[in-house]
């Protein structure tokens, strides 16, 4: 079990919806999910500098205020076969613009991204593919309402 500490970012666009990155396991074909963009912190790294550096490894050059942690917790997973315990943070962020994409990255935790797209509320609700943090729905919900949790909510 490998044990990390990472940071996610909730990345809002003018019109309130948030970015997700559609991703795939190479050890489990044809299984995938929605993530929000994020990763590993690095040692030495403060979670705004994490949260940052992460967005630009895999969206690349992009126009974004990075606000308040608005989450936190804990999650499990496997990946290429190995398993994680991660610990992580949610910042709040905005976009101003909608233009995004994927950065080519020679990491290999960013080599099974395979797109990314803006969702509503209402299309996280009614979605039935799988998308983490499961809670997500509920904490864009609270953070759109111009209301952030202070302090940041245990998901």
């Amino acid at each position: 079990m490998v044990r990390r500490k990472a940071v996610r970012v909730l990345l809002l666009d003018p019109r309130g919806r948030v970015l997700l990155l559609h991703g795939s396991d190479p050890a489990v074909p044809g299984v995938t999910w929605w993530i929000t963009p994020g990763g590993g912190i690095e040692r030495g790294e403060d979670l705004r500098t994490a949260a940052l550096r992460e967005l630009a490894e895999e969206l690349g050059p992009v126009d974004v205020e990075l606000g308040p942690l608005v989450a936190y917790g804990t999650t499990g997973f496997s990946y290429q076969g190995q398993d994680f315990e991660q610990e992580q943070w949610f910042h709040l962020a905005w976009s101003s613009t909608t233009e995004v994409g994927l950065a080519v990255s020679g990491e290999q935790e960013h080599a099974q991204l395979l797109g990314a797209r803006w969702w509503t509320l209402a299309e996280l609700r009614a979605t039935r593919e799988t998308v983490y943090p499961a809670e997500l729905a509920g904490l864009l919900e609270r953070v759109s309402t111009g209301d952030p949790p202070d302090p940041p909510v245990r998901l």
